[in-house]
């Protein structure tokens, strides 16, 4: 089985690489890109790469609270771009980390020979072969982006590699944690790096790692112990170390009890665990309920289930049912249909972003529409209205369905409908972003109230506070504009492909998340 592994590992990893490989420097410019920053999908005039480097000149060599005083005072440090999960009252915060504070911590964390720490860290968190931790960070070494690359490490190293086990194993039981990102105790994270013996010895140390990353932490969310920000490569991975301390407990806790044979595959916060004896799963699942009470988080209980069936508990159920269903019509309308009544059975699922990507590229090469435009267009409100995950593509399809209206009047009547659909449900700030970017060339008098919409319309508006900083330097950094000017004087009707689709390639080979 030994040879199987590693023929598995070289065959997965020439187009991406661990961040765990790389030296501080190489980590230092991997966390620093816009990309790492912002995992957000935006439109392309939304750039941050300029206002990160600004900050990471400013801030080279040069501690930040010589150069501020108390951000947790402040209650609007960070900028939360708001996500509505279900069309009603569900929602999620994205939170875009004050410049200032993201740098600072990326300066700390990659400075030796606290990098080094870190990588001895997880080698002893990997120490265990039968527990694998899949989801740390990757860069790309092609022409995908990092996130395509990690979307691909996923689908390689957990569905494949499920599929695979079915032949090692009868039983498969899957969980995860309930909102694991603002769950995540604080003080953990200095726990994870040195023990909970040194980091409550040393807790009032500043220069502990542990306590850096958790003062940071706890700047960006006004004093706050619970919770990390969501959006960016660098609490991901600040996540994976709490993550893989909890996975070192458990492997402490499975040799406690003797159990030899499984393997659990685990990618973010959820767990696949490969087992013959099903009273083995039901033990190990405890262990793990045990295991995260400790740290201040929960399995949950809607999410856990067990099968016998390991090749098709492998994959998605959503994905599955999509591979099995007829999947486009000669009609335009119907194709939309089909896709939308995949949408009512999995609502939100990665599946309907494979399915419109599809919709959005026999459409994108049509120079004429045979059939009324307008009730496809309310078809893909509804399903960007229901399925946040979608926001991209849908406004691609809808710049492309409204360019088919008859005048430019209906298409101004048109965007503004879209608008007033949107604002009947609360936390749409992402949304709104999106149906920006598709009325903006016809209708660029239409306001919208989220603060990035705002900068994009010409309005002087700050994301991030400087009433902390005390710097000059730092503060022209913080307020380096985020909107590329240029790209919004040429900014096409019809949103291209290339701007919302996540892999450059043809074939994606299936991956999505």
């Amino acid at each position: 089985m030994k040879s199987t592994e590693a023929t598995y590992s070289t065959r997965i990893s020439a187009s991406r690489q661990s961040i765990l490989e790389l030296s501080a420097e190489e980590a230092r410019a991997f966390f620093l890109k816009a990309e790492s920053y912002c995992g957000l999908d935006l439109p392309h005039y939304i750039r941050f790469d300029a206002l990160i480097e600004n900050t990471h000149k400013a801030l080279e060599g040069k501690a930040l609270s010589g150069l501020s005083c108390k951000p947790r005072d402040h209650d609007d440090v960070n900028y939360t771009v708001l996500n509505n999960k279900d069309g009603k009252y569900a929602w999620r915060p994205f939170q875009l980390i004050h410049p200032a504070l993201y740098v600072s911590l990326v300066h700390q964390l990659t400075t030796n020979p606290y990098w080094e720490l870190v990588k001895e860290r997880f080698a002893t968190f990997s120490a265990n072969s039968k527990i694998h931790c899949l989801s740390l960070p990757v860069v790309s070494l092609s022409e995908e982006k990092d996130k395509a690359e990690q979307v691909s490490q996923w689908w390689h190293s957990v569905e494949q590699r499920s599929i695979e086990l079915s032949l090692e194993y009868e039983y498969l039981v899957e969980t995860d944690i309930t909102d694991c990102y603002g769950a995540i105790y604080t003080h953990s994270i200095a726990w994870a790096l040195h023990t909970k013996q040194e980091a409550k010895a040393k807790r009032t140390n500043k220069n502990l790692l542990g306590n850096i990353i958790d003062a940071h932490i706890q700047d960006m969310r006004h004093g706050q112990t619970n919770g990390i920000p969501q959006g960016s490569t660098l609490m991901d991975f600040v996540a994976e170390l709490v993550l893989g301390f909890a996975d070192l407990e458990l492997s402490e806790k499975i040799q406690s009890l003797e159990i030899k044979d499984y393997c659990i595959l685990r990618y973010r916060d959820d767990y696949r665990v490969f087992i013959n004896n099903p009273q083995d799963g039901e033990r190990i699942i405890k262990l793990l309920t045990e295991v995260t009470i400790g740290l201040g988080l929960k399995l949950n209980p809607g999410k856990t289930r067990a099968s016998n069936d390991v090749v098709r508990a492998s994959i998605k159920s959503d994905k599955l049912a999509w591979i099995f269903r007829k999947h486009r019509e000669k009609s335009l309308q119907k194709h939309l249909l089909i896709i939308h009544d995949h949408a009512t059975r999995f609502p939100n699922a990665g599946s309907l972003v494979v399915a419109l990507n599809e919709f959005h590229k026999r459409i994108s090469r049509l120079k004429r529409l045979l059939e009324q435009p307008m009730p496809m267009i309310a078809i893909v409100v509804d399903f960007a209205y229901r399925n946040p995950r979608t926001y991209a593509i849908c406004a691609a399809i809808l710049s492309k369905l409204m360019s088919f209206l008859d005048s430019e009047d209906e298409k101004k009547d048109v965007a503004e409908k879209i608008k007033t659909r949107f604002a009947k449900i609360p936390n749409t700030g992402h949304m709104q972003i999106w149906i920006q970017r598709a009325t903006l060339p016809i209708a660029k008098e239409i306001s919208y109230q989220e603060p990035i919409c705002r900068l994009v319309s010409g309005e002087d508006v700050s994301l991030w506070s400087t009433r902390w900083i005390t710097s000059a330097d730092l503060k022209r950094a913080i307020t380096t504009p985020v909107i590329d000017q240029p790209a919004l004087e040429t900014l096409e009707p019809v949103i291209p492909i290339d701007e919302v689709e996540l892999f450059l390639s043809k074939e994606t080979g299936g991956y999505y998340q």
